[in-house]
């Protein structure tokens, strides 16, 4: 049974049609990848999703449960989280601090604190749990604005883990990453517990075949293509629209 599904879900822009009867399905625990030219569609499906757009048509259902119609916010609290494409954080906080409001926002007590956030015990630790999972810790007295783009990356998923989701949705988590970057990030990706769902717009196909059970594929707006890593690595229609008669191969190859 899937966690996540989309039924034919269009989104259009007055005369744009920028998704077109998208039915896609996510199962438990599985690690599903999107790919597709830019222009595809790809963020606008997040968007869609996460209810940071509202659709023009179709369904979305998580947990067999109707979300069609309700805010972010919302969804959150039903166990989704997601990054953005471009980096979402307080930039002239620390990182710690960014961390700190994360994990409050989750809380039951988080209108009512008369306490310092030092003095909260449960933060604390959790706020050490993620950052040296994500390998911050040395860095967490650092304003956000003086990172890596790489490590603003890092912080912007360790951000969206800190409401202990059910499923995840990375957008591009390794866009403007040096290749060693990029290598540490996805070993971080795989090493997250089977336990929460994840999925990930990605352009980079080492990362997509390192991480992936399923990939989808999409072109100008439409769901063309889902199948496992060799399955869309050998097709040939995949080949022709998405990369143009290339080669599909993995880092193992």
């Amino acid at each position: 049974m899937p966690i996540l599904r989309t039924e034919k879900l269009g989104k259009s822009f007055k005369a744009l049609q920028v998704l077109q009867d998208v039915s896609l399905e996510i199962q438990e625990s599985e690690r599903h990848v999107i790919i597709g030219p830019n222009g595809a569609g790809k963020t606008t499906l997040f968007n869609c999703i996460t209810g940071f757009l509202p659709i023009t048509s179709g369904r979305i259902y998580l947990k067999q449960r109707d979300i069609t119609s309700l805010e972010a916010n919302e969804r959150v609290k039903l166990g989704m989280a997601r990054t953005f494409q471009k980096n979402n954080l307080f930039w002239n906080l620390s990182l710690e601090q960014n961390i700190l409001l994360a994990l409050t926002a989750g809380k039951s007590y988080r209108n009512k604190m008369i306490k310092l956030l030092s003095s909260y015990t449960e933060l604390q630790e959790q706020k050490e749990e993620l950052l040296t999972h994500w390998d911050l810790w040395n860095q967490r007295h650092r304003a956000v604005n003086e990172l890596s783009y790489g490590e603003q990356r890092v912080l912007e998923v360790a951000l969206a883990l800190a409401s202990n989701p059910k499923i995840l949705l990375l957008d591009e988590p390794t866009s403007g990453m040096s290749p060693a970057e990029s290598k540490h990030a996805t070993q971080l990706i795989q090493n997250l517990p089977r336990s929460m769902t994840m999925v990930v717009i990605e352009h980079d196909m080492d990362v997509v075949f390192s991480i992936a059970d399923r990939i989808s594929v999409m072109h100008h707006g439409e769901l063309i293509l889902t199948g496992k890593p060799d399955e869309i690595r050998n097709n040939s229609m995949v080949q022709e629209i998405y990369f143009r008669g290339g080669t599909l191969k993995s880092a193992a190859d």
